[in-house]
């Protein structure tokens, strides 16, 4: 885990990541408030799932200054050729079982950077979550579960990593104090699973301090 020094605590920023637009308005709100990244989800078995001509779409509304990542779970790498060409996304972030060799086989025709998700319970998944090929870590608590893990577990991380997993309006600033690279929300900036204008605005502020 990377450690900061005081001087260094209050010159760093944490990126800021909002996950899981599907609508319009979520493309609207968080171009007012203008986070560092806006995630879209290909995963059929979330609420949020979108295909690859809606993610272009609301790609097309939002400000150019935000960077997209696109959300995949055990995803054929035959089927990953068709979101790695274009410029709909500029990450692509795993979320299932890939492996390093799934990840190099990935690299071979995707020019995007690579992040990929690990469930943190036990220091045997920080040992896991260091040894990855990705470029950067995000480290949560499951998929989609809308619930924070043990976050003294970090303390083993030796790599970059996202903060993700039950982040919300009430723990953000707890969550700024660990000084991940970022934090990644999605169901913390929603109110009855439809993203929040005003809980958008207050977390990428939050990040912005």
């Amino acid at each position: 885990m990377m450690v900061y020094k005081k001087s260094e605590q209050r010159r760093h920023r944490a990126k800021i990541k909002i996950c899981g637009l599907f609508r319009d308005e979520d493309t609207d709100y968080v171009n007012e408030a203008l986070p560092d990244y806006a995630g879209f989800v290909f995963y059929e078995k979330s609420h949020r799932n979108i295909d690859l001509e809606t993610a272009a779409r609301l790609r097309a509304r939002l400000d150019k200054r935000i960077m997209t990542v696109g959300v995949f779970v055990d995803e054929p790498l035959e089927s990953m050729v068709q979101y790695c060409i274009g410029d709909v996304l500029d990450v692509v972030q795993l979320h299932g079982h890939e492996d390093n060799a799934y990840i190099e086989a990935l690299r071979r025709f995707c020019r995007k950077q690579i992040w990929q998700a690990f469930k943190i319970r036990s220091h045997e998944d920080v040992l896991r979550a260091n040894a990855s090929a990705a470029d950067m870590l995000v480290l949560d608590n499951g998929k989609g579960t809308g619930k924070s893990f043990d976050w003294s577990l970090l303390k083993g991380v030796e790599r970059q990593f996202f903060l993700a997993g039950g982040i919300n309006t009430e723990n953000i600033g707890e969550a700024l104090k660990i000084c991940p690279y970022g934090i990644d929300v999605s169901s913390g900036a929603e109110t009855d699973k439809v993203k929040d204008r005003d809980k958008i605005k207050y977390i990428v502020k939050e990040c912005r301090k």
